[in-house]
């Protein structure tokens, strides 16, 4: 067949190419595949209407299609093994064909065909396959190559420039510095601060939350200003007792974007020293609050408390409260993590926060339930009373859930086993294949007998001598009657 023309192919792979940002080898091939299942498509539209489709799932594996530069087209190929007879022409040529080509053929050797089809039979439905087929293929290597180049990054903080916006998300050039491109990233609303100006080119420090697939839009980059490890990455850039690690960060609560507009955002980070004479909170605030401002000023202004973690939880609870003043922690439920914080009546906003901002971080930042009590107005036996009720329901919950758990394992128990009774007595074939090859092993190992009725191993053979001895004597048992 004649090669199939398709002018302006070489513009065509190298303006995909910069579009996609793939390599033009990847085009290529995405473009040979996409023409080779248009091939198929075509090969079976051939029986719409006549008879059932007659082509298995993997019928055109040994089908393949190669691109000419050169002149700007296509042909279809198929490797075919040379045989006696022909049974299936798509993947076999007769001995004798092949012969009047090239006389030193031999049968199981394998020969490449032209097969194009004519450019005006392809038709229009192959036409689009090869279409729908190409687009979903550089998808695929467009996703394949972003996760590959972003996902195994040892630093998830990018450098990242507006570029233009969509509904209430950003899109930003992003770049993994390798190298490579920029490719688009997604800054979706939850994830920006209230205090960020988003114009045009602005650049930003962004946190790569995921790299996932959208529908209708392929692979997607999804970027996060308010996720708390920015905030780990700006400190461990500004902090250098962190980088050598004679202070680490224990833990971090952010509430970047808070429920109500009047509360701003804010961050508290535990901290910790593993050397005695350095200071942690020191560390991170710097002289005269020259670290921690540089951290507050790419949060844009984002308020960050820096207090010190202690393995005792009432001394962390009460740091974790900073800037208020704490008088003492009870802590009444040491089991459920529950804790009463007494301060006096002039800390007890502060304490709080507003809108509870506060004490909510200081939650989230322990890991414990924390009531804020007036120091004046507390009642300790009331209180303990009260707590008393709490830890009583929470115990009953706590046995509730064991015990539902308890039969929800004895009827998983009762059922596998119940399965193994009825598989005994009605074996599926696969367990009795599993059966067969578990004996066999053990016999072969030595570990377990022969059955009975297995045929005997056959006699070693006789000598060669004997052989000749016996050579065109008639066998006593072949002259034996049957039956």
């Amino acid at each position: 067949m004649a090669l199939v023309l398709l002018p302006g192919l070489q513009n065509l792979i190298e303006d995909i190419s910069d579009e996609k940002k793939l390599p033009t080898q990847v085009v290529e091939a995405a473009l040979r595949e996409a023409l080779l299942k248009g091939y198929e498509r075509y090969r079976r539209t051939l029986y719409l209407g006549i008879s059932e489709d007659p082509f298995e799932e993997d019928y055109f594996s040994n089908f393949d299609v190669a691109l000419d530069l050169d002149e700007e087209g296509y042909r279809v190929l198929a490797s075919k093994i040379i045989v006696e007879e022909v049974e299936s022409e798509d993947h076999q040529i007769a001995l004798a064909e092949v012969q009047q080509v090239a006389e030193d053929a031999q049968i199981g050797d394998t020969v490449v065909l032209d097969v194009t089809p004519e450019k005006d039979d392809f038709g229009r439905m192959a036409a689009s396959t090869t279409k729908q087929v190409l687009a979903q293929k550089l998808r695929d290597q467009q996703r394949r190559m972003i996760q590959e180049e972003f996902a195994d990054l040892e630093d998830p903080v990018l450098t990242a420039r507006v570029i233009r916006f969509e509904r209430q998300s950003v899109i930003m050039a992003v770049s993994s510095g390798l190298g490579r491109p920029e490719v688009e990233a997604e800054l979706p609303r939850r994830d920006q601060l209230p205090n960020d100006n988003y114009r045009a080119n602005a650049t930003f420090k962004v946190f790569l939350k995921e790299v996932s697939e959208v529908a209708r839009r392929g692979p997607q980059l999804f970027v996060s200003r308010a996720n708390a490890g920015l905030v780990v990455y700006l400190f461990e850039n500004e902090v250098p007792e962190i980088q050598e690690g004679s202070v680490r960060i224990v833990a971090v609560a952010r509430e970047a974007n808070p429920p109500s507009r009047a509360v701003g955002p804010r961050t508290k980070v535990a901290v910790d020293s593993v050397e005695r004479e350095v200071d942690p909170v020191g560390a991170c605030i710097g002289a005269r609050g020259s670290r921690i401002q540089q951290v507050v000023n790419e949060l844009r202004g984002e308020k960050i408390d820096v207090i010190r973690w202690s393995p005792d939880p009432g001394q962390y609870i009460a740091n974790s409260l900073s800037p208020a003043r704490v008088e003492m922690v009870r802590l009444v439920d040491p089991e459920g993590q529950h804790a009463h914080v007494l301060v006096p009546q002039d800390m007890l906003s502060l304490a709080i926060g507003r809108e509870g901002q506060n004490v909510r971080l200081a939650a989230r930042l322990t890991g414990w339930k924390i009531d804020i009590k007036n120091a004046a107005e507390y009642d300790q036996v009331s209180e303990d009373a009260r707590a008393a009720e709490l830890i009583a329901l929470r115990e009953e919950d706590e046995r509730q859930q064991a015990e539902a758990e308890a039969r929800l394992a004895v009827e998983q128990a009762n059922r596998a086993e119940e399965d193994a009774r009825l598989r005994e007595l009605y074996p599926l074939p696969e367990d009795e294949l599993d059966l067969q090859d578990e004996e066999e092993q053990a016999v072969y190992e030595g570990e377990a007998e022969p059955p009975l009725d297995a045929e005997p191993e056959a006699e070693p053979a006789a000598e060669p001598a004997a052989e000749l001895e016996t050579e065109g004597e008639p066998d006593a048992a072949a002259e034996q009657p049957k039956g």
